[in-house]
């Protein structure tokens, strides 16, 4: 493998040499933990800043901190950022959660293309070095952006010119599980330029059945700093990956929730018909407990992506007042997701591009344009989807849904033997009616023109405000790619003006203590899978998805004692905005909550950090969607002795009308402690805990996932100044954990994802 000989050859490159006694000192000694509080913010409120000036609610994730805390992916960032709880994403998370809903995902300031709703592409850390986690809609920097629930800014790696350095790694798990490293970062110049290859492969089998990880990321990065004024970032991601969609483990009863109890017996439809389809009927043979590892997948089941991206940040200080900043990015993204329960989601080339100009003077004015252009075609189909009459303990066979010749002509033929929906509406047979299911299919090409300025008045020497303002323009097309035969593709155009304005009062109580008041209002788009826009069922691009309006207050105070080594928040929020329906629609979602967080290292060698959030998520008087209104409606009465059924038949696909409802699938309370102990020069110890409070899995509030934690520990040593090993025990105490499988509740009643028992892992680190 291609991947695998340059994990071999990479520490073979030449790099410019160095005296052996400075390669032990410098490889020897041990990294220091770096608290949030040290590591300033760049380029996403201004140039750059520290995070107790920054008024909004943001976390750090370190470089140091992603190691100790073994973050693997963004479920992970839960354990420093509050209320950052996230519903399981299939398996694979491609978005981050924030608040109750999902929020954006951006590299290095630049937004970037992501999953449909959440369902999207594993994402590799091999190429990131950081991680800012900040709560609400997006600061007028960064653009119109369709979550708003915060989002996460993935610092990628950058080329070191003060020395050269590799280090590799190896990982070993449970279940057969792989990882593999390589880091390797060249000093070209002394002090100019550098050049930095980062290599991860992952070979993975799974404690769940048929399930897979394995995939395969290159980071090349190059630095160049011609002069103190002038300082040049380019790097290039590739990223291949074959994985597999994990749906958890169907008809969660409350049962199955506390004891692992699942009803067998196969729906039936209306029709008489076994195979799984729309309003099927089960009637329980029985009750048995399911092992958690028989979860909704199938060996058959394709799911492979392949994506790059390029990113090119150029500063010059033009003199002692003026910085210019050129940010530039290109992602190309092919995906082919095609399950054997009908699911099917295709990205046949998605490309994204944009390019922004920063004009910084002094510390306190920002202004700027950019531009975006995306492209993507794609093919969905989600309409036959069935999962609550497949009985997990029968067959493979059971599980499948082949699609019968009054579904296919529901549908059209992509492929020989595969469906998908059209990209819009036709009534070939003229009877007022439309004659097709439709998903997310399209072919769209949308521009999107950005102007912004932020400028902070210091109206005394400890009162300060700042005040943003944004105006985006979008110029957007969207046809269909696979009309029905007979039909004339159709097609739309739509322009229109998204705007955002934020304003923030800070106020220094003394040089340690700032307290800040912030307030945000924007508009967002709704887009479906790589970011693309849909045609609706009259053939338009309905204009709704650009009016979302999304509003945020917030309280905060920030504390960061200058000479000691810790830091504290707190900050109150109320804050509503949207979220997108699985069927395209958007539902109002309001939220208002406190979050609290605390960092502190000793200079004895132990650190802890604490994070406790509180939050009120609910239905802003707006409409509600599930796959099944309860997992009652899947059972019919024979078996009162196991659940009261319903006979409604599963899925019924209901719609609850507007309410204030509670928003299921989310915990009001989240708490999380990560701590560590540098024992002796060698050894280290550490681990973390988390705790959410019961909370409704479904709408109704039928079943409800109970309180839960998990602790995670491990222990480390340093056998020589270049070579470690470390233990990680994982679930200690073998909670038998639940999660939604996806968020805003469709699959409430349908779906739960069940933790991974207690497992081991063992890395193996040497630098030098």
């Amino acid at each position: 493998m291609l991947f695998q000989a340059i994990l071999i050859l990479l520490p073979l490159i030449p790099v410019q040499q160095e005296q052996p006694d400075e390669i032990i000192e410098v490889r020897g000694e041990q990294r220091a933990i770096v608290l949030p509080s040290e590591q300033e913010v760049e380029g996403v409120f201004g140039a750059s800043e520290q995070l107790q000036d920054i008024p909004r609610a943001a976390t750090v994730i370190t470089e140091s901190l992603l190691r100790e805390a073994n973050i693997d992916d963004l479920h992970d960032v839960a354990k420093f950022a509050p209320n950052s709880h996230a519903a399981a994403g299939f398996g694979n998370p491609s978005l981050p959660s924030m608040r109750g809903q999902l929020g954006e995902l951006f590299t290095g300031g630049m937004r970037r293309q992501a999953g449909n709703n959440g369902l999207g592409i594993p994402l590799s850390l091999n190429a990131y070095e950081g991680i800012l986690v900040v709560k609400g809609a997006p600061p007028v920097m960064l653009g119109t952006t369709q979550r708003v629930g915060g989002f996460v800014n993935l610092l990628p790696k950058r080329a070191r010119t003060d020395e050269s350095r590799t280090e590799l790694r190896a990982r070993f798990s449970e279940w057969d599980q792989q990882r593999w490293l390589a880091d390797h970062n060249a000093v070209i110049e002394q002090g100019r330029q550098a050049f930095r290859a980062s290599v991860e492969v992952i070979d993975e089998g799974s404690f769940y059945d048929y399930t897979h990880l394995r995939s395969d990321d290159l980071l090349l990065a190059y630095e160049w700093t011609p002069s103190n004024d002038t300082r040049w970032s380019l790097s290039f991601e590739y990223y291949d990956v074959d994985w597999t969609d994990n749906a958890g483990i169907n008809r969660p009863t409350q049962a199955l929730i506390d004891s692992n109890l699942y009803i067998t017996g196969q729906g039936q439809q209306p029709n008489g018909s076994y195979v799984p389809g729309a309003g099927a009927v089960i009637s329980p043979t029985g009750q048995v407990e399911i092992d958690r590892s028989t979860v909704l997948t199938d060996p058959l089941d394709t799911n492979n992506a392949e994506t790059y991206l390029l990113h090119s940040v150029l500063e010059q200080q033009l003199n002692s007042d003026w910085l210019l900043v050129n940010r530039s990015y290109y992602q190309y993204l092919e995906r082919e997701g095609i399950n054997q329960n009908s699911f099917v989601e295709i990205v046949d080339g998605a490309h994204t591009l944009e390019h922004r100009v920063e004009f910084h003077y002094l510390d306190n004015t920002v202004l700027g344009a950019n531009v975006r252009y995306n492209d993507v075609l794609g093919y969905s189909q989600f309409t036959t989807e069935a999962d609550n009459p497949i009985d997990l303990t029968g067959s493979l066979e059971q599980r499948r849904i082949p699609l019968t010749p009054a579904q296919q002509a529901r549908l059209v033929e992509l492929r020989p033997g595969l469906f998908v929906s059209p990209g819009a509406q036709y009534d070939l047979d003229g009877d007022g009616v439309g004659d097709f299911n439709l998903s997310d299919t399209t072919d769209s090409t949308s521009y999107q023109w950005g102007l912004f300025a932020q400028h902070q008045w210091a109206m005394t020497e400890k009162l300060r405000f700042t005040l943003g303002l944004r105006a985006d323009y979008y110029d957007v097309e969207a046809r269909d790619p696979l009309a029905p035969a007979g039909a004339t593709a159709k097609q739309d155009s739509h322009s229109d003006w998204l705007t955002a304005a934020s304003f923030a009062a800070q106020y220094n109580w003394t040089p340690d203590l700032m307290v800040y008041a912030t307030a945000y209002d924007s508009d967002s788009t709704s887009n479906s899978m790589a970011g693309g826009n849909v045609l609706n069922a009259a053939g338009q691009i309905d204009s709704q998805n650009f009016a979302t309006e999304n509003r945020l207050y917030e309280l905060g105070v920030k504390y960061a004692p200058s000479g000691a080594r810790w830091y504290a928040d707190a900050v109150w929020f109320d804050q509503t905005r949207s979220l997108r329906n699985r069927d395209g629609s958007n539902s109002g979602i309001a939220t208002e909550g406190v979050e609290l967080q605390w960092h502190y290292r000793h200079e004895h060698g132990y650190w802890l950090t604490l994070a406790a959030s509180y939050i009120d998520a609910h239905w802003d008087n707006s409409a509600s969607f599930q796959g099944t209104g309860q997992i009652a409606d899947a059972f019919d009465n024979s078996r009162p002795d196991i659940i009261n059924g319903t006979g409604i038949g599963s899925p019924n696909f209901t719609a609850f009308p507007a309410s204030n409802q509670q928003l299921q699938g989310v915990p009001e309370v989240q708490a999380n402690a990560v701590a560590g102990w540098q024992v002796t020069e060698a050894w280290s110890v550490g681990g973390d805990l988390s705790y959410t409070k019961s909370y409704p899995l479904d709408f109704l509030q039928t079943v409800m996932i109970r309180d839960q934690h998990q602790l995670n520990l491990h222990t480390q040593y340093r056998f020589t100044p270049e070579f470690s090993a470390r233990l990680d025990i994982n679930n200690v105490t073998d909670q038998e954990n639940w999660a939604p499988v996806f968020e805003g509740g469709y699959f409430g009643a349908t779906l739960a994802f069940p933790s991974l028992p207690r497992h081991a892992q063992l890395t193996l680190s040497y630098r030098f």
